[in-house]
């Protein structure tokens, strides 16, 4: 168990940056929505340390490098963007503590602040750019870390030396990993193309998104140089600081032919935990004090059923700002009047997904005619947001706990939790398979989801 440590796996685009990208930023609006949920999650964590593994930090072929300089202080000046700054403090026991463990396990490590050509004290922006989603303010005491070249086996092994130093202090601990993937995945890529660039991009989400982090330390390394990558070796870091960690995948996008990959890594719990948001007041009816997931769907629905016109929810703040699939539930009279959802995201932020889907089920669900105006005074809405489905066996199924989603080749039913009626596993898998046109024996791919249902 390792409900004490948690994990980030963060792109590093300077160009993500407002203040850097300007309006060319808003092409990474996904990753910058994510990392702003992880950063959310983060700060309900709580850590006593947040250990960064950059690419870009200067280090050697044959050795870790663990900065030890009391301070660290960096800026984006490069580009062009000098209020972007952050000073730190490190944790220098922490720093200490894994030198000692890399020692004694026999890891080859060094101390940044030994050797003045690494310019200790001075952070990149491998650590700048994401941090500055993370930790802007730099809360959080910090130890940087330099990545090697020695083989990602290396790799695993010093992440679970960071781990040991972390329990022998008794530190509650998050690791960032930094870095991109393939930066290869098109013609106009800055590094070229290959076409193997999307197929490494492809195995990463993959991996991620069926909780297996522990695989990635057998990954080709000639595959990876192919690719262009430069986030590989701290993700197999990570590997090694919570191994058998359940991940979820916030964001993957690859402009500019550069793949940005965000989740997060931890105990199932501890993950379920973190990403429930604070919901405030939960209301459903016209007139309540309700939660801004349903005041945005509301609002969404009266004004497009009485103009016709889509609201604009920007600037999203806060669970708004997010990344998440979701399902927007309309009852008059406790009866059903529409309901649809998405399972994934297909939007920038979690308000425009509502905004989208809250229209859509006042007029598109096909069970149903276009509500009208005079429906409207008595509408109840639910908003359920989807945590990152997982797979799972029948026996993991909890239809009060978990949603399901039923796959056979290429058709796929969903069915949310807690709902009337719906109380056993059975009962759960045979409506999801009816909806998705299954018939009964055939083989089917089962997964869950968790959600957080807003009235």
């Amino acid at each position: 168990m390792h409900d004490g440590f948690f994990g980030v796996i963060a792109p590093h685009p300077p160009i993500m940056v407002p203040e850097v990208g300007g309006s060319d930023a808003d092409v990474t609006n996904a990753s910058a929505a994510a990392l702003k949920a992880a950063g959310a999650m983060l700060a309900r964590f709580g850590p006593d340390a947040v250990v960064v593994m950059s690419p870009h930090a200067p280090g050697i072929s044959d050795a870790f490098v663990v900065e030890t300089a009391p301070r660290v202080s960096g800026s984006l000046a490069q580009f062009r963007a000098p209020q972007v700054r952050i000073d730190a403090t490190t944790d220098t026991d922490l720093a200490d503590a894994i030198l000692d463990a890399a020692a004694d396990a026999g890891v080859p490590a060094i101390d940044r602040g030994e050797y003045p050509a690494l310019h200790p004290g001075v952070l990149d922006h491998g650590f700048l750019v994401p941090m500055s989603f993370l930790d802007r303010e730099g809360r959080y005491p910090v130890v940087l870390l330099s990545l090697s070249w020695l083989p990602l086996a290396e790799h695993r092994r010093f992440g679970a030396v960071v781990a040991q130093a972390a329990r022998r202090l008794g530190r509650r601990v998050a690791f960032v990993a930094s870095g991109d993937c393939s930066h290869r995945l098109t013609p106009t890529a800055p590094a070229g193309y290959s076409p193997r660039g999307a197929v490494f991009d492809a195995m990463l989400v993959d991996t991620l998104k069926n909780g297996r982090l522990d695989d990635l330390v057998n990954t080709d390394l000639a595959f990876a140089e192919e690719a262009g990558e430069c986030g590989l070796r701290s993700f197999v870091t990570l590997s090694g600081f919570l191994p058998g960690a359940s991940t979820r995948v916030l964001a993957y996008e690859g402009p500019w032919g550069v793949g940005y990959l965000t989740a997060v890594a931890g105990d199932r719990v501890l993950l379920d935990e973190l990403a429930t948001p604070e919901s405030g007041a939960r209301g459903g009816m016209p007139g309540d004090d309700e939660s801004p997931p349903v005041a945005l769907a509301r609002r969404a629905i009266e004004t497009y059923v009485r103009t016709r016109r889509v609201i604009d929810p920007e600037p999203a703040e806060g669970l708004l700002a997010t990344q998440a699939g979701a399902f927007v539930s309309l009852h008059r009279g406790h009866e059903l009047r529409g309901c649809i959802g998405t399972i994934a995201p297909t939007a920038p932020t979690l308000a425009q997904e509502i905004v989208h889907n809250a229209i859509q089920a006042a007029t598109a669900d096909p069970r149903f005619p276009p509500l009208s105006p005079d429906e409207l005074d008595d509408l109840e809405i639910s908003v359920d947001v989807l945590h990152e489905p997982e797979p799972c066996a029948f026996e993991d199924l909890d239809p009060k706990q978990y949603g399901v989603i039923v796959s056979a080749d290429w058709r796929r039913g969903l069915l949310l939790p807690d709902l009337e009626g719906v109380d056993t596993p059975e009962q759960q898998v045979a409506i999801a398979m009816r909806k998705a046109g299954i018939a009964s024996g055939e083989r089917v791919r089962l997964e869950r989801f968790r959600v957080d249902r807003y009235r």
